[in-house]
């Protein structure tokens, strides 16, 4: 089963990916997403600093603008390679 850490505000999405029976982290910092084969952000804070710094080397896809069904379909076709 795949591991997804998710931003909190992310319910939509959150409830989607629980549908498709993925193993859901809450990602509050960073470092919760070790671990994960992928991260979903909700892209309101990405790179404020200027830092491109991750703390996991699983896939970090941005939902800012996007309906769940659109992340949820980026998720399952990067898992099914």
């Amino acid at each position: 089963m795949k591991r997804i850490a998710i931003e909190q505000n992310l319910s939509d999405i959150r409830s989607a990916l629980q549908e498709k029976g993925y193993e859901l982290v809450e990602m509050q910092k960073q470092e919760d997403g070790a671990g994960c084969d992928c991260c979903v952000i909700s892209g309101q804070d990405q790179n404020v600093m200027g830092m491109m710094d991750t703390a996991t080397e699983g896939s970090v896809i941005n939902a800012h603008g996007r309906t769940a069904e659109e992340v949820c379909q980026e998720i399952d076709a990067r898992f099914s390679c």
